[in-house]
């Protein structure tokens, strides 16, 4: 199996509709799954919580929540980001050890960081969840460049209703869960076709929106 570089990755990449049945192998998997979790995300929080789905009673519930989008259930694999909007402050310590541990952090970093994030955190108010999603996006990126590069294809989907996907994950009563995608990830039956992109004049601006 050949590897695509980041550029062909990003520029073959497809939202991809259709997927045969064909398993992903276990270590295909993993490496994905490692490399999603190398995304970045604010002060190193990790507030994602990703939940690997393959049971196909699970994959069926999940369509269900989707509007019966067949992708779901021909894909092997579905990706549930979801984010816990308080979990990193049983996880922060073990975040500031590791990035001392590995020289990332110097220890006035450390002591800045384990002093400065909670009350950071704690002053966004409702904009906490609205961080946590984006950090989650970030990593499904990573999903889909990762899945892409290794031969597969991936939707990210946004369509569904969010208290059922919560419930079939497990975090039906769970106030401190909230899901930022879906994705469905597996072996394309067909790749859509380039649907172009608008000229730049109209997305890319110098300095200023004009």
């Amino acid at each position: 199996m050949s590897i695509l570089t980041v550029a062909e990755a990003i520029r073959q990449r497809r939202s991809v509709k259709s997927f045969k049945p064909d398993p992903i192998a276990p270590e295909v998997l993993e490496q994905i799954i490692d490399l999603t979790l190398a995304a970045p995300s604010s002060f190193n929080l990790q507030q994602w919580r990703i939940v690997v789905v393959t049971d196909p009673a699970q994959k069926e519930a999940l369509s269900l929540a989707a509007w019966k989008q067949k992708q779901l259930v021909q894909a092997p694999v579905v990706f549930v980001f979801a984010v816990s909007l308080s979990g990193w402050e049983k996880t922060y310590e073990e975040t500031l050890a590791e990035a001392a541990r590995l020289g990332a952090w110097p220890e006035k970093a450390v002591s800045y960081f384990r002093g400065a994030v909670p009350g950071f955190q704690k002053g966004l108010g409702a904009l906490a969840r609205e961080y946590a999603i984006k950090d989650a996006l970030i990593a499904a990126t990573h999903t889909a460049l990762a899945a892409q590069s290794l031969g597969l294809g991936s939707s990210f989907m946004n369509g569904w209703v969010e208290e059922e996907v919560k419930r079939i994950i497990g975090a039906g009563n769970d106030p401190d869960i909230a899901i930022a995608l879906v994705m469905p990830i597996g072996v394309p039956s067909e790749v859509p076709k380039f649907n172009g992109r608008l000229d730049r004049k109209h997305t890319v601006f110098q300095n200023r929106l004009a």
